[in-house]
Formats: structure tokens, C-alpha cells, sequence
């Protein structure tokens, strides 16, 4: 049995129409390297996070998904952007938005945010396998719970 945890993120829709979810991070002492600077890697642990919140704000549960359908969800490519550094204490905002769905894949657009400044930028290309390691399509569950936020597949801002 899985237990059930809630979201922490809200979803809201953007100038463009687009919905977007909003992650906090606040920045610990672990985050950081000895200049108090955030680990460049810890950021891949940021948009993770706001990735599996996303998810169950979609009302999908990973583990029950690997459970009883033999499904996982594995980061196929991902490209990241550093602008500017967070530091020790910030409260963050990881922002994403679905820019494409396909049939065994989707794109998503995160940003890491302090206030209104961007920090970072990435790209993310997930995969839907089966427990063998091969491609899975969406089931038409899945599908729809991710139609339901839009997304337009031109747009690069989050």
C-alpha cells in the first residue's frame, strides 16, 4: 500500500494561457558549497522535485504507477542553463510547464526562480518505460491528466 502525500506546488495560468506549476525550494546549508553558493547539481534535484509534485498535482502516483502498471518515468535528456546563483537561505520557485506530449515521451520547460529573477533554464525529455527498460506508450489515463494542463509546443519561456 502507498501512502498518499499531498501537493505542496499550486498550478496557475500564465500571460500566454499556459498553465504552470510552482514549486517552493528553500535553500539549506546542504545545498551549498563553502561559499554558500548553491551546488550546480542540486539544482537537477530542485526541478526533480517539482517534477513529482507536478505529477501529483495531476493525480498520478509514481510508485503505484510502478506497482500495478509496471511503468516508470526516467529522464530521457535533460539541458540546463546557469544565469545567476542561488545562495544560502533563498526561498526559490522552480517553475514547469509541459511543452510537449507525445507518445512515449513528453517535453517539459523548467526555470528556477528568486523573486523575479531566472537563476537557471532547462529542458527536460521524459520517458515512459516499462519495468524491461523499453518504451511504453501513455496510457489514455495518463494522456488525459496531462492534456489537461495546456501547453503550446512553440513557446520557450516558463
Amino acid at each position: 500500500m502507498t501512502a498518499d502525500v499531498s501537493m505542496i506546488g499550486s498550478f496557475t495560468t500564465n500571460e500566454d494561457g499556459e498553465t504552470v506549476h510552482s514549486f517552493p525550494i528553500q535553500v539549506y546549508w546542504e545545498d551549498t558549497d563553502a561559499g554558500g553558493i548553491v551546488y550546480y547539481a542540486n539544482y537537477l534535484k530542485f526541478i526533480e522535485r517539482a517534477r513529482t509534485d507536478l505529477l501529483r498535482g495531476l493525480g498520478i502516483n509514481q510508485q503505484t504507477l510502478m506497482i500495478e502498471d509496471g511503468l516508470n518515468f526516467v529522464v530521457r535528456d535533460c539541458r540546463i542553463e546557469y544565469l545567476q546563483p542561488a545562495r544560502m537561505d533563498d526561498s526559490l520557485h522552480v517553475r514547469t510547464r509541459l511543452s510537449e506530449l507525445k507518445g512515449a515521451t513528453m517535453r517539459m520547460l523548467q526555470s528556477v526562480h528568486k523573486n523575479d529573477q531566472t537563476l537557471i533554464k532547462s529542458e527536460i525529455r521524459v520517458a515512459c518505460l516499462q519495468a524491461n527498460g523499453r518504451p511504453a506508450r501513455f496510457s489514455p489515463q495518463i494522456r488525459d491528466k496531462f492534456s489537461s494542463i495546456t501547453f503550446s509546443s512553440g513557446a520557450a519561456k516558463t
